[in-house]
């Protein structure tokens, strides 16, 4: 659907603190082999592939838990004692197999930061917390509907962030 884009599209004109981290495709020969993790320092790791062993295992992938404990979940917390808008790209089977990742994920709603995520659409008891958390605003992307996904979610941003300092 393009979320990712979406998140690096909505992230590129808003000049906020911010951590966490992002998610991309790794692919050869147009086939997906697995995920990389890239914190918004740069930090990047390999997150889950066909050939890891697991477990844990989602689907096709195993996981690396260590990238995501020491990249994903340790940006989140850093993101969170700092006071950042919080990004997390996303929020699915393979996070959630984590509970570090869970912990700094509850962390972050209980302290009230901004936070800005992409989270999995099917049950789950985690995403299903987040989906019905008080003050969350769902945008449910499609191919169609990208461009008013985009321009609703720069409205909401720019409100939720209206408090933060500017980055320099």
């Amino acid at each position: 659907m393009g979320k990712t884009t979406l998140l690096r599209r909505l992230l590129a004109d808003l000049p906020v603190p911010r951590g966490g981290f992002l998610t991309a495709e790794i692919r050869e020969g147009g086939e997906r082999l697995g995920f990389t993790l890239e914190t918004l320092d740069g930090r990047k790791g390999v997150l889950a592939h066909r050939r890891f062993p697991g477990p844990p295992r989602v689907g096709a992938y195993g996981v690396d838990l260590a990238v995501l404990d020491g990249l994903g979940a340790a940006a989140l917390e850093a993101a969170v004692a700092a006071g950042s808008l919080t990004i997390i790209d996303e929020i699915g089977k393979m996070e959630c197999a984590s509970p570090r990742f869970v912990a700094a994920l509850e962390a972050a709603l209980s302290a009230g930061v901004p936070l800005l995520a992409t989270v999995m659409l099917r049950p789950h008891p985690v995403a299903d917390r987040l989906k019905a958390h008080p003050l969350a605003r769902c945008l449910t992307m499609t191919r169609t509907n990208r461009e008013a996904c985009f321009a609703e979610a720069t409205t909401l941003l720019r409100r939720l962030t209206g408090d933060l300092p500017l980055s320099s």
